[in-house]
């Protein structure tokens, strides 16, 4: 290794570690960021947690949710995870500085592969990572989103290496990326880097035609590409199998119903609703948020001080203590979306040299960063652009089954300032003429610093800035002081970029007169870029947002109500009805809750939900074992009440009302007795009732829970007759094994959601356990996968040392 040649990267990379240090500097007091997302999964995961602590090994289920749920998108360590440990060394600094290393490391990578100066790509690399949208996501904890766009970067960089004909090490990099990218669980941004990806290709493929060339080099690159991605998905087999697996039992797969809750017919769909995907939705307007950081007002809530008109018009009406606490959160924001914690604001500097870029970038690359542009923003549009959202929506393998579609805006996140930089390099460093650069100088300056100047100046009378409050109607005037200061926030961010465009031309424009150095031209442009973004970014994200570590990590305290409950040490399940039951992960870290808090419930739950639940259905909580129900007062002062009819853990049955299609399955717990009759799908099941008809009725019949574990749970039963069992316990037929006596016995799915098994009589074991074959069969493909690319390291290696001796010979 050559030292004096490795300088310049090991230099950036310290530069990486203490800027990211520094920004987030109360992680080196032991402080950790609060993170809204990471606080809902501590309480899902603390069973999970709990177990493995307790076992040393991985339940791959959970009781604590939904009335029991498989771990694989909550908390799961898989085994012989490799790529994970690689990611693990990569990603060393405390969380979240690990995150925006990540962020400028990946960067630097794509722009050292597409030949920069180092100096030029850590500059570069420093202002990306700093993009508002990037620093948010870690601030309400979206962390799987932030681990796997950091990724990204590496994936293109791996892409354009074996386009660029340098076979092997594109092939290397691509895998190892590619295989980092994937072990992010963050299917939705993978699955949007693909689209990108798609772009170049399509992109370089078009350019190679045009310029004559041959195109066996093309589709060898693809080729390579393919064996490299291929190679990524091996390595991670196990989780990707698992999430499949569970993907298709989840909202995110297709529902059997054709009903809605209130009867009326619904379209049969493969995956999530389009109102459901579609909900937040940029408008086309909203847009300019990421050249004009608050063109929208920015956050949902802004604290706007004492300055502001609110707190002028609020002052005269109430105590002032009361209106400077209330100017600290302002309903800002007047977009179409439902709520933004912050604006998407990729940088006014950035969209400035985006523009230069396609004056004077090389086509293939403007065209494919463009496109990708284009792409991205129109489809974040959602519902606001349906013709298109639909299209893709209904004909575009699995695009329906990933909500949030303002998320794909992602991919602009990554294309603007790549394109921008690319420019930036040309007007540095390129031997285009002046003349040449000087003409897409005063294009770039009239086109964005024009539209700046625009807004500036007609902006405010342009927009009327409203969007209805809860304070609308409180006191008269209050809803005009707000939009007041909404047009004061318009006209500030909006003169702000128009003179970032004026100092950033004027100072390329002074550099191509000669009258500026290269190097300070340089230092001028990094100090500019991270002005501007992270002075946007530290608004939403700072220090404040940090507490003592002792308080993340443990971040619930029982109540008088989860203590009193937790004096039953029995196994049962909570209904948490004092809140949002369904977007809850508290109650799931003292209890088993009937409700939870994940992106994608499982299926067949959710309708149980909208069918029964919230319709007070008490058959049905009766069969979940829902024991304490947590309600509150008018006052909202909690209380418990207990439901004395529970079903328990486990009971017989005495019928099956039999029924052919999900329709009637559901339909069936409405107005049916849960401890007498079961309902059975005879379509999937055949031969219930075919075993039911050896079932006899016993008074005397027993069974009971014995012991209980998140993966494993056992009962004895006592019968003189043949008995049909059901338990409240979920059913997933891709893992859950039922064993009596420890020989293994098929089982059935009851009550649309739970387990049933006939029992034969006499005294019996009866054991549940979770045993997924998905976790074995997945581990030997990574295996696999793992050592062919040893080999072909190992191999490419020797093979480029040969390549070198020779070359020095």
């Amino acid at each position: 290794m050559n030292i004096k040649n490795s300088t310049p990267y090991l230099i950036a990379i310290f530069v990486f570690v203490g800027v990211s240090l520094a920004y987030f500097s109360p992680v080196l007091k032991g402080e950790k960021l609060f993170q809204s997302d990471i606080y809902q999964f501590k309480g899902m995961a603390k069973e999970i947690q709990d177990f493995r602590t307790e076992h040393g090994e991985e339940p791959y289920w959970t009781d604590a949710a939904f009335g029991g749920m498989p771990s694989y998108q909550l908390s799961t360590y898989y085994p012989n995870d490799y790529v994970k440990k690689l990611d693990s060394l990569i990603r060393f600094l405390p969380r979240p500085a690990d995150y925006l290393f990540l962020y400028f490391l990946g960067f630097f990578i794509l722009l050292l592969v597409l030949k920069f100066d180092w100096k030029l790509a850590m500059i570069g690399s420093l202002a990306f990572g700093f993009s508002t949208y990037f620093i948010i996501i870690l601030g309400v904890g979206h962390n799987a989103k932030a681990h796997a766009i950091g990724y990204m970067p590496m994936v293109i960089a791996g892409f354009l290496w074996v386009f660029q004909k340098k076979y092997l090490k594109g092939f290397l990099l691509t895998t190892v990326a590619m295989a980092l990218e994937i072990n992010t669980s963050h299917p939705q941004m993978t699955y949007y880097l693909l689209f990108t990806l798609s772009i170049m290709s399509i992109v370089f493929l078009i350019d190679t035609i045009k310029r004559k060339e041959v195109l066996k080099p093309f589709f060898q690159s693809i080729g390579i590409l393919f064996i490299a991605v291929v190679m990524a998905l091996g390595a991670n087999a196990t989780s990707i199998l698992a999430t499949k697996e569970y993907a298709d039992y989840s909202t995110r797969g297709k529902s059997e119903l054709t009903i809605s809750p209130d009867g009326k017919k619904k379209e049969a769909s493969t995956g999530l609703s389009k109102e459901y995907i579609t909900a937040y939705s940029i408008g086309k307007l909203e847009t300019f948020s990421v050249f004009i950081p608050r063109f929208m007002g920015g956050g949902s809530v802004e604290n706007l001080g004492e300055a502001s008109n609110t707190y002028a018009f609020l002052s005269s009406k109430i105590e002032k203590r009361q209106a400077r606490e209330f100017v600290k959160n302002v309903p800002t924001y007047w977009g179409e979306q439902p709520g933004v914690a912050a604006p998407p604001y990729i940088g006014a500097i950035f969209i400035f040299l985006f523009v230069l870029g396609l004056f004077l970038v090389e086509k293939k690359y403007k065209n494919w960063l463009a496109a990708t542009t284009v792409f991205s923003i129109v489809l974040s549009w959602g519902h606001n652009f349906s013709i298109v959202t639909n299209f893709f929506i209904d004909y575009v393998p699995l695009y329906n089954k990933f909500r949030a579609i303002s998320s794909i805006q992602v991919l602009a996140e990554i294309a603007v300032p790549l394109l921008g930089l690319l420019a930036l390099k040309e007007f540095v460093f390129d031997d285009k003429t002046k003349e040449e650069k000087l003409e897409a100088l005063k294009k770039s300056f009239y086109i964005v610093g024009g539209l700046a100047l625009f807004f500036t100046l007609f902006g405010t009378s342009l927009f009327d800035f409203q969007r209805a409050t809860q304070y609308d109607k409180m006191i008269e005037g209050f809803s005009d002081a707000i939009e007041a200061d909404r047009r004061a926030i318009f006209f500030e961010d909006s003169l702000r970029t128009f003179l970032l465009i004026l100092v950033v031309g004027g100072s390329l424009f002074i550099y191509l007169k000669g009258s500026m150095k290269q190097s300070f031209l340089l230092l001028i442009m990094g100090v500019l870029l991270l002005f501007d973004i992270v002075g946007v970014s530290r608004k939403y994200v700072n220090n404040d947002d940090f507490q003592k570590a002792s308080k993340i990590e443990k971040p619930y305290v029982a109540s008088a109500v989860d203590n009193e409950i937790l004096k039953d040490k029995g196994h049962y399940r909570v209904a948490n009805f004092a809140g949002n039951f369904m977007n809850d992960g508290g109650t799931s870290y003292f209890h088993k809750s009937i409700g939870g808090y994940h992106a994608a419930k499982p299926g067949r739950y959710q309708e149980i939900v909208d069918f029964h639940i919230s319709k007070n259905n008490m058959e049905v909580l009766n069969m979940l074992n829902t024991k304490y129900f947590i309600l509150s007062d008018d006052k909202g002062k909690k209380g418990i009440q207990v439901n004395p009819d529970i079903n328990g853990n486990a009971w017989f049955v005495e019928h099956i009302k039999s029924v052919k299609t999900a329709n009637e399955e559901i339909l069936s717990l409405t107005g049916f007795n849960s401890k007498k009759t079961a309902v059975v799908n005879e379509i999937e099941f055949p031969n219930s009732m075919e075993q039911m008809n050896v079932v006899k009725q016993d008074s005397l019949a027993k069974i009971q829970q014995v012991s209980y574990a998140a993966n494993a749970i056992s009962y004895e039963s006592k019968s003189n007759e043949n008995q049909l069992a059901i338990f409240s316990e979920m059913y997933y037929k891709n893992g859950w094994n039922a064993y009596i006596d420890g020989v293994l016995t098929p089982h059935i799915r009851a009550d649309y959601i739970l387990r049933g098994l006939f029992i034969p009589k006499g005294k019996h074991r009866i054991e549940f356990k979770f045993e997924p074959t998905v976790i074995s069969v997945g581990n030997t493909i990574g295996l696999i996968s793992l050592g062919i690319f040893v080999l072909v390291f190992i191999g490419g290696f020797i093979l480029l040392k040969k390549q070198k001796e020779t070359v020095n010979v």
